[in-house]
């Protein structure tokens, strides 16, 4: 039984941070305005209101973002607004965090994107029973999804995602930017399935940052017949995220997840301000 005053309001879900529904105390006049604001959402998406140039709420989650200046017209991207994910992005940036911390702040970060990224996975009904009754649940469908981590950055991301998608196939992939020609990409090792028809994929790379990577690599997955790729990046540059939309294929159905947008890349290509190489933070230096 619901209090006075408490009101679901499905209407704001698309702009709760993680797209939660809100509960919230509200006056009749606020509450009128809310269930407005909730119609105009609605609205946003709709032909007649992309005439009149309203923004969908898809790409204003984004927008609300700093982008620095950068406007996304086609992706489907989802950039997290909580206090905590600032917070343990803080730390992990910080020049000081050891290797162990910094090992343990990328898994939980991918943890809160995961509740984003499996948004639109695919669920079947599940007969169970509980202590109480029987009841139709729900389960992962099958084929089973994969978490492909492009090599070896992606590593560290992995035991974040498989603790919630413990059912989830995993396959490697070893990607490496040329550094005489930042966008485009060297292939140098493949653990996947050669058929991918039928797989939701996600694939996981802790920094965007030319785009180059992440664009090479969601082909490679589609060629093999994957039904959709969502990218989980922690960290992108807005040359990154303006090279995806220009190069991506738009026939593949693809969502991007990320934990913030910085400023630039530097002329080195790392991002600014970044929190180094991802992957010696991660592992240690190799010379």
């Amino acid at each position: 039984m619901h209090s006075p005053g408490l009101h679901f309001l499905p209407l704001r879900a698309a702009f709760a941070p993680t797209g939660a529904f809100v509960v919230r105390r509200f006056s009749p006049l606020l509450m009128f305005f809310e269930f407005f604001s909730g119609f105009l959402a609605i609205f946003d998406c709709h032909p007649i209101g992309a005439h009149l140039g309203f923004i969908c709420p898809t790409y204003r989650r984004v927008a609300e973002q700093p982008i620095h200046g950068l406007r996304l017209e086609t992706m489907d991207i989802h950039v997290l607004n909580h206090p905590l994910v600032d917070h343990k992005l803080t730390v992990l940036r910080d020049k000081n965090t050891p290797s162990s911390t910094f090992r343990e702040l990328v898994s939980e970060l991918v943890m809160l994107e995961a509740y984003e990224a499996t948004r639109d996975i695919e669920v079947v009904d599940k007969p169970i029973e509980t202590p109480v009754s029987p009841m139709i649940g729900k389960h992962i469908a099958a084929p089973a999804p994969i978490i492909v981590p492009v090599l070896r950055a992606g590593l560290g991301m992995l035991d974040g995602m498989t603790k919630m998608i413990p059912s989830a196939e995993v396959g490697f992939l070893g990607m490496k930017r040329d550094e005489e020609n930042p966008t485009q990409q060297i292939t140098y090792a493949n653990r996947l399935p050669e058929d991918l028809t039928g797989r939701q994929c996600f694939l996981i790379d802790p920094m965007l940052a030319t785009g180059g990577t992440l664009v090479a690599a969601t082909h490679y997955l589609a060629e093999r017949g994957a039904k959709d790729i969502t990218a989980v990046c922690i960290l992108g540059a807005p040359e990154g995220l303006k090279f995806v939309e220009e190069n991506l294929d738009p026939s593949i159905k693809f969502k991007l997840v990320l934990c913030a947008v910085d400023e630039k890349l530097n002329d080195k290509c790392y991002i600014v301000p970044g929190l180094g190489d991802a992957g010696d933070r991660l592992y240690g230096v190799i010379d």
